[in-house]
């Protein structure tokens, strides 16, 4: 998923995180019950233009048809998909494989700044974005080479939170204010769009069991790595909401079929793919199981999907 992946943060920014992470908690209740629905919220009209915006979750790397080998995009990633059902036209996917939050405003390879795509007559626009920011790619890296040291503990879970602060935690409350600085400049640009945010499908079991070797993460590390993408969705969801933007939640519709799962059975690859797809990625069903929830949200959704 990951390209690249910044530094650790100092010791201010790790104060700032923590300072923000007790905000998120303190202000779940809150913002549930006093933020209004989005302003573009409701069901069913076919939407004219369509932006999507998003990493490597959102372009469907390896998935056939490639259609854009600089930023390893599908035509039949979720956008792609979306679109077909809504009839969109014209429909721009700029999802690009490791994106981050910075790549909204700068170039990647061959693909502009990603919200440049983002014109005032746009009137629908999906966002992936945050994973890259906290690291995904080097989180499963570092939590695989650590479960060789201590496969039935949680060498991971230990290594992050050595500084007695959860480090993944902290990266995730920083990278709040970079999503928030997304979706403002999205409603600056398209004033009129509606505007949703997709959190990120379950990449492993959600009762924290574990499948090591087939996902080689320590028996202890299931549950804690669990736990990070979690937050990562929480966080999502509330600055959605903090910022008049709507939440699509893939991670419900794909408990069951995470990478620990039988090729048959899962819509996340592992770290040795079986399907066309990237190492811990969504496969093609994946991608058709998130466009599903995207279409439900917009009300468009199949019955009894």
């Amino acid at each position: 998923m990951e390209r690249e992946i910044r530094g650790g943060a100092s010791v201010g920014r790790r104060h700032r995180g923590v300072v923000f992470l007790a905000a998120l908690g303190s202000c779940a209740l809150v913002a549930a019950s006093a933020v209004p629905a989005a302003a573009h919220g409701g069901g069913g009209g076919k939407a004219q233009e369509y932006v999507a915006l998003g990493d490597s979750y959102t372009s469907g790397p390896v998935i056939p048809r490639q259609v854009d080998a600089n930023c390893a995009r599908s035509d039949h990633n979720y956008p792609s998909i979306v679109a077909a059902r809504l009839g969109t036209t014209p429909f721009k996917d700029v999802s690009c494989a490791g994106a981050t939050t910075e790549h909204m405003w700068k170039a990647q390879g061959t693909n502009g700044p990603q919200l440049d795509a983002v014109r005032r007559n746009t009137d629908l626009v999906t966002v992936q974005i945050g994973g890259n920011d906290i690291g995904f790619g080097t989180i499963i890296a570092t939590c695989a080479q650590l479960a060789a040291q201590d496969p039935s503990g949680n060498p991971c879970q230990r290594y992050y939170g050595a500084s007695g602060v959860d480090r993944l935690s902290v990266a995730i409350a920083e990278t709040a204010p970079k999503v928030a600085q997304v979706l403002r400049d999205v409603h600056k640009r398209a004033p009129h769009a509606r505007v949703l945010v997709v959190g990120y499908p379950d990449l492993l079991p959600d009762d924290g069991s574990g499948c090591a070797p087939s996902v080689p993460f320590a028996a202890g590390d299931f549950p804690y790595l669990r736990d990070t993408g979690k937050r990562l969705n929480h966080m999502l969801r509330l600055v959605a909401r903090w910022n008049h933007a709507e939440y699509v939640d893939t991670y419900g519709p794909t408990i069951g079929h995470d990478m620990c799962k039988p090729p048959a059975d899962r819509w996340i690859e592992p770290l040795r793919p079986a399907s066309p797809a990237a190492p811990a990625h969504p496969n093609a069903k994946g991608e058709a199981v998130m466009a599903e929830a995207v279409l439900h949200r917009l009300g468009h959704g199949r019955h009894g999907h």
